[in-house]
């Protein structure tokens, strides 16, 4: 029996970079796991959409879906979009089993992709006693997403930095250039900004801008690509099937 495919959905952008980082990032899991289908659909701005590749699988006989969130926290796009196409897919096309994995923050594996990309900018693992980091994310109105990147500011704050403050490039405070600003303030002469974001677009290059203005030290990539992040959407394929194989509990 063939395991289920794997979807990647990914928000889109009109930013081609946003495309072209998502495909390479999807390429790095086939590699990682050879023999595994893994299509890429997007929400917005993008082809193919997600109502086409489901269409597409479901006429070529496909069983099984796992339709995977490319989104770092459980903001608006997890909990409302992404449901309210796959429903509409289900409805459509009722011989196509399609559920939906898990987002893929907060993670360990995250955070290490995360210092990969500081690493690969300069900053060396003995820096971080003597260096302030910024963790920058898209940002989202959403309480339970800003609650998420503020605990993971707190863990790396354990890992060794002088001091880590949250900023966001929309919705919500501080933008990038007053964390840095306020790290300077608080005496951290060494600031490096880490976007947590996966792709290149509008928003990253927003946090691109406010390091450049408050005068960062260090401005590390987007996520993109990293081994750690193809492990973990791996990982959350393997969650879903192995949450759709357990039996389910009747109660008395």
């Amino acid at each position: 029996m063939s395991s289920p495919v794997l979807l990647v959905i990914a928000h889109g952008s009109r930013d081609p970079r946003h495309a072209a980082t998502v495909h390479a990032l999807t390429s790095r899991v086939r590699a990682q796991r050879p023999g595994l289908r893994v299509e890429t659909a997007f929400l917005d701005f993008n082809a193919p959409s997600v109502p086409r590749v489901l269409e597409r699988l479901a006429a070529e006989g496909t069983p099984e879906v796992v339709a995977l969130p490319l989104l770092l926290t459980r903001a608006f796009h997890a909990k409302s979009d992404i449901p309210a196409v796959l429903r509409e897919a289900r409805a459509a096309l009722p011989r196509l089993r399609v559920r939906q994995a898990e987002v893929l923050g907060p993670s360990p594996l995250l955070n290490a992709a995360l210092e990969r990309r500081l690493y690969e900018a300069g900053v060396r693992p003995g820096d971080r006693s003597s260096t302030g980091l910024v963790l920058a994310s898209a940002g989202s109105s959403d309480p339970e997403a800003i609650a998420v990147i503020a605990e993971i500011a707190r863990e790396l704050r354990h890992t060794g930095w002088c001091s880590v403050r949250p900023a966001f490039a929309s919705a919500s405070l501080p933008r990038t250039e007053d964390a840095v600003r306020a790290l300077r303030a608080d005496g951290v002469r060494r600031v490096a900004v880490a976007p947590y974001v996966i792709a290149p677009g509008r928003l990253p290059d927003r946090i691109a801008a406010g390091a450049a203005e408050a005068g960062a030290d260090v401005l590390a990539g987007v996520l993109g690509p990293a081994p750690e992040l193809a492990r973990l959407l791996l990982d959350r394929y393997d969650e879903a099937n192995a949450a759709a194989a357990r039996p389910v509990a009747v109660s008395a």
